[in-house]
């Protein structure tokens, strides 16, 4: 009797996501780290920049979708601010759509650079960059924590290409920027969050990007550590048990708190996310990130793909079907899902179709039907360019 009780004492805890999280490495950081290596590798961009120089499809439109945008632009003057204040919605905006805007435009820029070797547009990815590691000192308000986590996703991006590919970036302006990221967007971001899961998922991608731009092994493993925990309480599996697990430490203790952390959603199923019954939009935040995170670790060697591919193939066409206008069920979400998934489904759709052979229905119709995909403005930009097709 004893035994049966504390058996089913276990099942019980493990549904609630009481126990210790599964052992992993204690390492997950190479000896070593590759450059570039943040969302895109060397052999990747030259895989791209042939394609585009053949006029291949589709990496020629969504080339030309990136050149013709306001991010691509030689004339674009940066507009920093010492001190970047968002409250919850960007209510206050005090720099958060500016400082976004320019990360995007320093990434789009660096791209620019790689494809064409025009060397005005590595010029002009520096002058965004050190504009804002001259400046910048704090983020303030309720949303400070997001905002230099969407921000920080995409610095290191073009920071990278810039950094290892172009060769004409000011040492002395190279370590003011790896301070910028290190002072100011770090601590910010490296200890995660318990906010819905898209913030923390956010965190842990700029966290991994900074921690390869400053070769910094303990930053990875952490940020690392946090992805392991929280992946798993963000997308739903049956083998999960009746109840989705939580992150070690979230205070979720019994079903009710768990229902309502996952918008009142009580039933569950494959693929089902912690913000499904929230909106797609905030959903596909977290599977982009999930994406950008598991993509940057391939290229440094240690490949999180494995690890979450049954969660990310199930959540991206679990989503996608909705997106694409399949009737939503009264058990879902009240029978009502709530805005747009958004430009995020290449970089997994690539990784698990392309690459490890998983079939995804649902999730190739929707990428190829958006085709090429743009930027949301925030943190995700060209991946139709950067990773349609791309075996590199």
């Amino acid at each position: 009797m004893l035994r049966r009780a504390l058996a089913g004492a276990a099942v019980l805890a493990t549904a609630l996501g009481l126990l210790p999280a599964a052992s992993t490495a204690a390492h997950a950081a190479p000896a070593t780290f590759t450059h570039p290596g943040v969302l895109v590798s060397a052999g990747q961009l030259d895989f791209v920049r042939a394609k585009v120089q053949a006029g291949a499809q589709p990496w020629k439109a969504a080339y030309d979708q990136l050149h013709a945008s306001k991010y691509a632009s030689l004339s674009r003057t940066p507009k920093p601010r010492a001190v970047v204040e968002c409250g919850s919605y960007s209510n206050p905006n005090y720099g958060c759509t500016d400082e976004r805007e320019d990360a995007i435009a320093a990434y789009t820029l660096a791209l620019e650079w790689y494809l064409t070797r025009d060397a005005r547009y590595a010029e002009k990815a520096i002058q965004l960059m050190d504009a804002w590691s001259g400046t910048l000192t704090d983020h303030t308000n309720s949303n400070a924590p997001l905002q230099a986590a969407w921000s920080a996703s995409v610095w290191p991006r073009a920071a990278e290409i810039i950094r290892y590919t172009y060769g004409k970036w000011a040492p002395d302006r190279v370590t003011r920027f790896a301070t910028m990221l290190r002072t100011v967007y770090l601590p910010e971001v490296a200890n995660g969050s318990r906010s819905n899961g898209n913030w923390e998922l956010s965190m842990v991608e700029a966290a991994i990007g900074i921690a390869v731009f400053l070769n910094d092994r303990t930053a990875y493993d952490k940020a690392v550590a946090l992805y392991r925990n929280r992946v798993p309480a963000y997308v739903y599996l049956t083998t999960d048990g009746p109840l989705p697990r939580t992150v070690p430490g979230s205070g979720l203790d019994t079903r009710d708190e768990i229902v309502g952390y996952w918008q009142g959603q009580s039933t569950f199923v494959d693929g089902l996310t912690q913000e499904t019954c929230r909106d797609l939009t905030h959903t596909g935040y977290g599977l982009s990130a999930i994406s950008h995170v598991a993509e940057t670790s391939r290229i440094q060697g240690q490949d999180l793909y494995p690890e979450v591919a049954d969660r990310l193939r199930h959540a991206l066409g679990f989503q996608s079907k909705y997106q694409l206008g399949t009737a939503v069920p009264s058990w879902l979400c009240g029978g009502t899902l709530e805005q747009s998934l958004g430009p995020v489904t290449e970089v997994g759709y690539n990784a698990l179709h392309d690459r490890l052979g998983y079939g995804m229905t649902n999730t190739q119709l929707l990428t190829e039907r958006q085709r090429p995909a743009g930027t949301n403005n925030l943190f995700t930009a060209w991946e139709t360019l950067t990773h349609a097709g791309n075996p590199a």
